[in-house]
């Protein structure tokens, strides 16, 4: 199967269930030990299921949400307003925005690069796409065709690290207010990322545009994919969110908005604080180790939990090199599905995971290293 037949998922999959001396270094979610006080927290979970049980499942979600949107600065997020959904993964809330945005409108931006699942979410659909780069949007060019229903963007952006700032955004949102755009944001990454914790539900409110923004919990802690992705709207949508919730699934687990709400807590009071010098100081480990090769940081000033290398022009791509790699005993991901739009931009571009720890984020940057020399 060749390299853009398939999806990053999919090689992520591949990585997950690869034999247990083999490295995965594909996705962005934690898989390292739990801090000391994210053991005390997840030591206190037997007391959980007895709360699930004695506390109203309304009262229990209405806490995870100002405790998670909370500790990340998002404070005018529609709590308690029937607005805000949890589900069970950030992927579940976006495939309903793509099923409710597909029964109004044909076309959506959709930011390039960007984690190839989110356009093949839409594409899947029957929305038509058209790449908009963080370039344009840097640039305050947001004025877009008539044709194109909504502007998805994702904030910050997996794999560049890309921070949509709050004078940006504020300019989207207006653009898209005057031609009756909708706004779609994708915030998984948000807790990485302290630039990214201005109230961006403020600044869409302020805009008078349709908004929808996708929050989502599976990044930021180590506790084996228990997480929760949130779909919230503004007020006055007609589209039918809570309609195709309903034909999706019932309800997250209590137990589980419940340890979300431990976790913000913590996470608000030095946790986040200390995620983000771990992966500062992973990816200073990586840009070390690869100092006297070809090889570089293709975003030295991100801060989320993944870092692109660019490969040079001559010598083996990145999906030689991912294969080589895994010949090693290490999965990375080639980055050409990223520009899902244009592939071939990603050619050159390698992707791995920070959330690692130390010495197998250390074994794949030296083997990086030894490959390039070698080449």
């Amino acid at each position: 199967m060749g390299q853009i037949e398939r999806t990053l998922t999919s090689m992520e999959s591949e990585a997950l269930v690869s034999p247990k001396e083999m490295l995965n270094l594909t996705d962005g979610h934690p898989r390292q030990a739990l801090t000391d006080n994210q053991r005390r927290i997840i030591a206190t979970l037997p007391s959980m299921f007895d709360q699930a049980l004695d506390h109203a499942f309304a009262d229990i979600e209405l806490r995870a949400h100002q405790s998670f949107f909370g500790a990340m600065g998002q404070h005018s997020a529609p709590f308690g307003k029937g607005r805000i959904l949890s589900t069970y993964s950030s992927t579940i809330a976006l495939d309903i925005v793509a099923r409710v945005l597909a029964e109004r409108i044909q076309e959506v931006a959709v930011l390039h690069p960007t984690f190839d699942n989110i356009a093949d979410l839409f594409s899947a659909r029957g929305l038509r796409l058209h790449p908009i780069t963080e370039q344009r949007i840097d640039d305050g060019d947001v004025e877009l065709p008539s044709s194109i229903g909504a502007v998805v963007v994702v904030h910050p952006n997996n794999p560049t690290g890309w921070i949509l700032t709050e004078e940006r955004l504020r300019a989207l949102a207006e653009a898209c207010a005057r031609n009756g755009q909708i706004v779609v944001m994708d915030s998984s990454f948000r807790g990485q990322d302290s630039r990214a914790h201005y109230d961006t539900y403020a600044v869409l409110e302020a805009s008078g545009a349709e908004w929808i923004v996708v929050e989502d919990t599976g990044k930021l802690w180590s506790v084996s994919e228990l997480k929760s992705g949130f779909l919230s709207w503004n007020e006055g949508s007609t589209l039918r969110f809570v309609k195709c919730f309903d034909e999706v699934m019932l309800s997250v687990s209590p137990v589980i908005l419940l340890l979300i709400d431990k976790l913000a807590e913590e996470a608000r009071t030095g946790g986040f604080a200390e995620m983000q010098t771990r992966l500062s100081e992973h990816r200073n480990l990586v840009a070390g180790l690869l100092e006297g090769t070809s090889l570089t940081l293709t975003d030295p000033g991100s801060r989320i939990s993944v870092a692109r290398i660019t490969l040079p022009e001559t010598g083996p791509d990145a999906y030689k090199t991912y294969s080589s790699l895994v010949e090693r005993g290490i999965h990375t991901l080639p980055c050409s599905r990223f520009y899902w739009a244009r592939p071939h931009e990603g050619d050159r571009q390698l992707r791995l995971s920070l959330s690692r720890p130390t010495p197998a984020v250390e074994k794949a940057a030296r083997t990086l290293a030894e490959i390039s020399r070698s080449a």
